[in-house]
């Protein structure tokens, strides 16, 4: 079985590629017209459909992969390529990530959608998140090992619900400079988490380089 350590730097990675923080300024845009019931109602349909795409990524995604012919070696390539491009745009971020029109994000009838669509898909739990999650979820076969993973990803479900509960207190709090210091932070360790997932993919694909 892995270490222990190794289940909390894909913590601390997955944390740092769903980025709570970085999607307080999206989440306040969105729901600023909407009172605190309705408010909670999305944050607790983000945090569900957030922890069931991440969970599906880790007990179906690699049958997905063998389904479509896909090496996970390929595929730790082109998701470290992936990750680390979402880690570089993080470093240069200036705050701003694409939205819908206001009139798609306050339409009356379909507030409890934006909880999924854009919030928690792509906006959360993004191409980069599920890469991670399968990447990782072929490290071990183990029962054990998948029990860790999707305790990580309810932990780090739990910090996303905590988060966007206290966005309010938060956006009083810490200025737009204070979240991209977050950002570029995160962007930062997750860099060095995708260099990992190429090099390792790399050496699977041509074992001559390890």
């Amino acid at each position: 079985m892995i270490d222990y350590t190794e289940y909390t730097k894909f913590l601390i990675g997955l944390i740092a590629v769903v980025n709570p923080i970085g999607a307080i300024p999206i989440f306040l845009a969105m729901t600023g017209d909407l009172n605190s019931v309705e408010r909670r109602k999305i944050v607790h349909i983000t945090v569900i459909a957030v922890a069931s795409i991440l969970l599906i990524s880790l007990f179906f995604g690699e049958a997905i992969l063998d389904f479509f012919g896909i090496s996970i070696n390929s595929f730790r390539v082109g998701g470290g390529i992936l990750i680390l491009l979402m880690a570089i745009s993080m470093m240069h971020t200036k705050g701003e990530r694409p939205i819908r029109t206001k009139e798609e994000t306050y339409d009356p009838d379909q507030n409890d959608s934006i909880g999924v669509v854009p919030l928690a898909m792509p906006l959360l739990a993004g191409p980069g998140a599920i890469s991670a999650v399968i990447i990782e979820a072929h490290r071990q076969s183990t029962v054990m090992h998948y029990g860790f993973l999707g305790l990580d990803i309810l932990i780090l479900t739990l910090f996303l619900w905590m988060t966007l509960r206290m966005t309010p207190w938060i956006s009083q709090h810490i200025s737009q400079v204070g979240i991209n210091i977050v950002t570029r932070i995160m962007g930062l360790l997750l860099a060095a988490i995708a260099i990992e997932f190429i090099a390792n993919g790399l050496k699977g694909l041509f074992p001559s380089l390890a």
